[in-house]
């Protein structure tokens, strides 16, 4: 059997100098609550089906975080890092199609039961026959 020989060239790693970098490296905060308002967004979309309250109630608190979270990272934006900042977009952007659907579902609802009561109540049509013109 051969027996190969692993020794290492001194000369292309051990005697290389350490650079250090120009600038310190400086740590980036995430944005307070980011997390939370993306992940109200999501859920004010998935929820905006259940008679639409639930999703209204979830979209409006996480609309009224990220304006908080965007007046801080108005501030100081070198302070937090890019990624959560894309994530309060994302999520003010989810909570606002959540809005949407959720006030929709909610108009949607209203009407609906409206015209049931209307179809199985004569007497509600006789009260809106004196308000034509």
């Amino acid at each position: 059997m051969e027996q190969t020989n692993y020794q290492q060239d001194s000369n292309q790693f051990g005697n290389q100098p350490v650079q250090q970098p120009s600038q310190p490296y400086m740590v980036q905060d995430a944005i307070p609550n980011s997390t939370a308002v993306l992940v109200l967004g999501i859920i004010s979309i998935v929820t905006c089906w259940c008679y639409g309250v639930i999703g209204l109630i979830l979209s409006i608190i996480a609309l009224i975080l990220s304006s908080s979270a965007n007046k801080l990272y108005q501030q100081d934006p070198n302070k937090y890092s890019k990624g959560s900042y894309q994530n309060l977009k994302a999520g003010k952007v989810c909570a606002i199609i959540g809005l949407i659907l959720s006030s929709l579902y909610i108009i949607f609802i209203v009407l609906y039961f409206f015209a049931i009561f209307s179809i199985f109540s004569p007497s509600l049509m006789n009260t809106f026959d004196s308000f034509r013109f």
